[in-house]
């Protein structure tokens, strides 16, 4: 196994497309690879995502290495320098879909851990999972949950885009909906009703006056209000008998659903105590999705923030392997939203973030990924897994 080989197989992702619900194609493309490569088991679960697993001949940890197969749409295709799914290569760099967001960061975990395999004759101790997950530019870790269940993993390793470096944490998100209702009436006699849109205005002055908390590694929550809709829409001589406006909450370590709705609960208190005509009300909102294997995921839109500890022995260790293989790498955190919000942050399991390329390419047009950074991380997978499997 060579660089030939991690290249062909990193093209060979970008050029099979595969939107959220349409991963099929690329599902039996890894399954395929994975074969090829010597797993022990591969497997795909009800949603469609991906199981491999090397395992070791003697006894240790379960470590999981996690990507999305997922990737957003492409819009603008005749605006793209090469075709996003051509896979072309140019000027030290491999174009396309996927490339940075992040398919090809988790071909590259997969030839690695197989490369890792090999050299060492399987000599090593615990066992290697590889999972492919879907649906996660949709759902962050929601179908992750199911490769839990199927692998119980004792350290995680999300392979987003790190720059090569190794990442601690990660913010995590919440759509949160607030909805004002009023009595609808003939616009000609607005003094009959109560304007739904008026009552939102109230709110949203309290709204405005939360103050996200502040996190030392993770920095500032965010909220950030995306839309807002009145009903029915549109209003032709009808005043409104309901607003919804919906925001975006970055979460920290600690902040949890209660804690969430506890601050616009307040701020609907504090308008209701200015007029108490104001009828509101704040929740998490909801989203399904339909995976190409014909199951619905259903879920709420809260996924949970996770830090790790720079001080952590395991997290020393990897540190250690990188910078002994060549590797210097600092240490820093996500600023957007991953899979670890299910297996760092709801289920509490140890865990870092390791791949190639920026995390500002992820979702623009003209998406590469450099060879050179790929090549490196190839080798960081490799010094890390060394860490993690030394028994």
């Amino acid at each position: 196994m060579d660089k030939s080989d991690l290249l062909e197989f990193a093209e060979a992702l970008i050029r099979t497309r595969s939107y959220s619900g349409e991963e099929k194609n690329v599902a039996e493309l890894i399954m395929n690879y994975m074969k090829k490569w010597g797993y022990d088991s591969v497997s795909v679960d009800k949603y469609g995502s991906v199981l491999g697993i090397i395992n070791g001949k003697k006894p240790g940890r379960t470590v999981l290495i996690d990507g999305h197969i997922d990737t957003v749409p492409v819009i603008d295709n005749e605006k793209w320098k090469f075709d996003a799914f051509s896979g072309t290569v140019s000027d030290g760099k491999l174009y396309g879909r996927g490339t940075s967001d992040m398919k090809v960061s988790l071909g590259c975990a997969i030839f690695s851990a197989a490369k890792f395999a090999e050299k060492n004759g399987k000599d090593f101790a615990g066992r290697i999972c590889i999972s492919g997950t879907v649906q996660e530019e949709c759902f962050e870790g929601v179908s992750s949950r199911e490769i839990t269940k199927a692998c119980n993993p004792d350290f995680v390793i999300i392979a987003e885009a790190s720059s090569n470096k190794v990442k601690i944490g990660q913010r995590g998100r919440a759509e949160i909906a607030l909805e004002t209702e009023g009595v609808s009436c003939h616009s000609s006699n607005p003094e009959k009703g109560v304007n739904a849109v008026y009552s939102m205005m109230k709110v949203l002055e309290e709204v405005r006056k939360i103050v996200p908390r502040h996190h030392e590694i993770l920095g500032d929550g965010i909220l950030c209000l995306t839309d807002i809709k009145s009903y029915p829409y549109p209003g032709a001589s009808v005043v409104p008998s309901l607003c919804r406006a919906t925001f975006d909450r970055r979460l920290l370590v600690g902040e949890d659903e209660n804690f969430v709705l506890s601050q616009f609960n307040e701020a609907v208190e504090r308008a209701r105590a200015k007029d108490s005509s104001i009828n509101a009300r704040a929740y998490i909102t909801s989203g399904e999705a339909v995976c190409y294997t014909g199951e619905t995921i259903r879920a709420k839109r809260f996924f949970p923030a996770w830090c790790y500890d720079e001080k952590d022995e395991t997290i020393q260790s990897i540190i250690s392997a990188l910078k002994a293989a060549g590797l210097e790498s600092g240490t820093s955190h996500y600023s957007f939203c991953t899979n670890g919000s299910h297996f760092c942050g709801e289920k509490g399991i140890p865990g870092i973030g390791y791949g190639p390329s920026e995390e500002y390419l992820a979702h623009t047009r003209d998406e590469y990924i450099e060879l050179d950074g790929l090549y490196k991380a190839e080798a960081g997978f490799e010094a890390i897994l060394g860490a993690l499997m030394r028994g």
